[in-house]
């Protein structure tokens, strides 16, 4: 996940808009795919931030 957040931040987006697409990514997997919701959960949970302090300034 952090190569994917390093490549999205290359992009030009803030670490903060990096996961919240992210997010957008696994909410609309998750719409699509509800059989794997609890999967996407599991992997995204695993390597994003908790809460807005994981975020670094």
């Amino acid at each position: 996940m952090d190569e994917l957040i390093k490549q999205l931040m290359a992009e030009g987006l803030t670490e903060q808009q990096a996961y919240k697409a992210i997010e957008v990514i696994k909410n609309f997997a998750k719409k699509k795919f509800p059989l794997f919701g609890g999967a996407l959960d599991k992997l995204f949970d695993k390597y994003g931030p908790k809460d807005e302090e994981d975020f670094m300034p």
